[in-house]
């Protein structure tokens, strides 16, 4: 194990025990475009903080982060906050009970940017972590999770969706389903994210504590990038499993590259997305730095498209509003597909499709997109995790339903894995 791994290994152990605790990692993987600013993150204590599930969040957010302008915050954001962005609703079953918004400052933050320097605000507490032994790692429980709706009722409704598209109602949907377990048997939130990391290492994986509630995220996808007076999305379409033969391997990403299906379902969310960023940026400054890039990760082949824009002012709350909820999690046109999503998913969202990520001292922001996702609530011994994919006319329903029992493979794997 190198000291960078050493010393991550360490900021977990320590984590075991906080009320409030961010790590953010991205397990030595060059994001898309190289845009990457730091390696790993971890934030921990608590000297000021926001939560609330109330729709006047986002005013609140803007209020916090004036306040607290100048120093490191930790931010989530939950996919229902587009209630307060839209003329929309959440009804549907919510078991979780996450805040729409979480934010909070820490005591003390550990950082390792891209060069692998590490640098700390707190030298007794870099005195302590470095005396800090690896703790044990409890095993997690044997699970089953149910199915919160059959595969023929997946079937029937993408059906009905393409009936939607065929009439012009949207033209792209992405549909979620949602795998849960109930009366959860105590899970340590470590050994949580330790164990999804492992067998999904991605470059915006993160791990969230707040007293009773986490999420352990295994996220493939930046939501936003702010850099100086650049604001950059990069919306994930496309989906392939990776081969263990080299050759195979090869000709699956090929066979990505050139699905005129997947194409098509990218090229639709990076003109969502062109729209989205051109409310916060200056006219004629969005454009797409990548067009329907390849990018490899343990398990899967990913397209990834990159744009960027120049922002007109360096308003972050503004900036966030303009583009969430990501294009890439509802379908085009949004508005309307929310208003779809609603009505034919069984569970409200919650963090899944929402963000988590930082906001450091300079006033740049990193948000990713929460999938590939654990979320538990250990009051209410309540664990779940949701998977989709987009809808197209030309998507093949049994195609669609087994994408999401690839992405489901990864959550569901760590609670049936041997010692």
């Amino acid at each position: 194990m190198n000291d960078i791994e050493l010393l991550k290994k360490k900021c977990y152990s320590y984590a075991q025990n906080q009320q409030n605790c961010l790590v953010l990692n991205s397990n030595q993987i060059q994001a898309a475009m190289g845009l990457n600013n730091y390696e790993f993150i971890f934030m921990c204590g608590c000297s000021d903080q926001f939560k609330t599930s109330e729709q006047t969040a986002l005013a609140q957010l803007k209020k916090f982060i004036e306040k607290n302008n100048g120093k490191w915050m930790g931010l989530s954001l939950s996919y229902d906050l587009k209630n307060e962005l839209e003329q929309l609703e959440s009804n549907n079953c919510n078991q979780l009970d996450f805040p729409l918004l979480n934010v909070f400052v820490p005591d003390t933050v550990i950082c390792i940017d891209k060069e692998l320097k590490i640098t700390c605000n707190n030298m007794a507490f870099w005195e302590a972590i470095n005396q800090q032994a690896l703790a044990i790692q409890k095993p997690l429980p044997k699970l089953e999770f149910e199915a919160r709706v059959t595969k023929d009722t997946y079937l029937n409704t993408i059906k009905q969706i393409q009936n939607h598209i065929l009439n012009g109602d949207v033209y792209e949907l992405n549909y979620c389903i949602e795998f849960y377990k109930t009366a959860c048997p105590e899970i340590e939130p470590v050994a949580l994210y330790e164990n999804l990391n492992s067998v999904s290492p991605t470059p915006y994986s993160a791990l969230w504590i707040d007293q009773e509630q986490v999420i352990a995220c295994a996220s493939p996808e930046r939501f936003l990038l702010k850099k100086g007076s650049n604001i950059y999305s990069q919306p994930i379409k496309g989906t392939i499993k990776r081969m263990a033969d080299c050759e195979a391997d090869s000709k699956q990403k090929e066979l990505l590259l050139n699905s005129e299906k997947e194409r098509a379902e990218n090229l639709m969310i990076v003109d969502l997305v062109r729209n989205d960023l051109s409310k916060s940026c200056e006219t004629g400054s969005i454009q797409v730095d990548e067009l329907f890039g390849i990018y490899s990760f343990k398990n899967l082949h990913q397209m990834i498209s990159t744009v960027s824009g120049k922002l007109k002012n360096d308003d972050i709350v503004e900036s966030i509003c303009h583009a969430f909820p990501m294009g890439s999690m509802t379908g085009a046109p949004k508005i309307k597909a929310m208003e779809m999503i609603e009505q034919l998913e069984q569970t409200q969202r919650g963090m899944y499709s929402g963000c988590i990520g930082y906001i450091n001292p300079e006033g740049d922001f990193d948000l990713n997109v929460v999938i590939r996702s654990l979320q538990y609530n250990k009051l209410n011994q309540y664990l779940n995790f949701e998977v989709g994919s987009a809808i197209t006319i030309d998507s093949d329903p049994e195609s669609e339903y087994n994408e999401c029992l690839l992405k489901g493979e990864l959550m569901m794997q760590i609670f049936n894995r041997t010692a």
